[in-house]
């Protein structure tokens, strides 16, 4: 493996400082696919009532896509407590004192993504039919997304010499064969449902009107936080759920609304770092010049 000389370790800073400084007054960007009607969106539907908490939909997901199980105790069952770089999904359980309640977690898939406005480098892009896909070859390490998503969804590979982040994609990958997702398919209650998110809108709002007191009249994901492609119903208050109480404004537009984007001095200097240190690694290290 070849080594990098400190000569031209200072040219790698040295264009990313460039960089970074063009990065800092780029013009501010909707992260809202640009010609894409939000209804047309793929989606899910999760009814927290219909749940028994089973996690066939967290079994499914990591088989999908061939993630590492996360073993209790005994070492004989996968049971993980959070999102991590390996769980994308699972179901959690609310206990209150006059009510329980199951609650899946994975990347919501929002309207307009916090985490695809605040990437530096566009690793992170809304496609025109829902999903928010990762680029792994573009991104650099700097988390910024794990900062900016009111879900506190994306995972980093800490363990990893090279890590990347991690997180539900919406299975983007059988969306292009015309499938659902991996979990909805496997669910089997009918907790959690696939299709375009005008459709599914139109169910929960069937649910809502036919069952009234089964549920707490709101569709989350509709419109919180500027709308989400995963939306939920439940027979408990969200905020008990672990869900957070946003605006109907898109968490970007708090942000984006000031005209250009003035990354802090801290994340253009981290930035700079990290794209450096990436080099080092790829290249087996520095080496001294005579």
């Amino acid at each position: 493996m070849s080594t990098m000389s400190r000569r031209n370790f200072l040219k790698v800073v040295g264009v990313g400082i460039a960089a970074s400084a063009s990065l800092s007054v780029v013009k501010s960007v909707s992260a809202t696919a640009a010609t894409a009607d939000p209804n047309d969106y793929v989606g899910m539907l999760y009814d927290a009532t219909k749940c028994v908490g089973c996690n066939a939909c967290t079994n499914a997901c990591r088989q999908w896509n061939n993630t590492n199980a996360e073993l209790d105790p005994t070492g004989l069952y996968d049971a993980p407590l959070e999102l991590s770089a390996d769980t994308w999904t699972l179901i959690q359980l609310y206990q209150g004192q006059d009510e329980n309640s199951f609650v899946k977690r994975q990347c919501m898939h929002c309207v307009d993504p916090a985490c695809v406005s605040g990437c530096p480098v566009q690793a992170l892009q809304k496609s025109a039919e829902g999903p928010v896909t990762y680029d792994p070859k573009r991104c650099i390490g700097c988390r910024y997304c794990m900062y900016t998503c009111p879900y506190h969804v994306p995972r980093f590979q800490w363990k990893e010499v090279i890590p990347v982040v991690t997180k539900c994609t919406l299975c983007v990958d059988r969306v292009a064969d015309g499938k659902g997702s991996a979990c909805a398919e496997r669910c089997p209650t009918g907790a959690l449902i696939w299709g375009k998110r005008g459709e599914l809108i139109v169910e929960a709002e069937k649910r809502l009107a036919d069952e009234p007191k089964r549920y707490v009249q709101h569709i989350y994901g509709k419109e919180d936080g500027g709308g989400t492609s995963v939306m939920y119903l439940s027979h408990v208050p969200f905020d008990k759920l672990g869900l957070p109480t946003l605006k109907d404004e898109p968490v970007p537009h708090i942000s984006e609304r000031t005209g250009d984007i003035f990354l802090p001095g801290i994340i253009v200097g981290g930035t700079v770092a990290l794209a450096a240190a990436r080099v080092i690694v790829k290249n087996g290290g520095l080496e001294n010049e005579s």
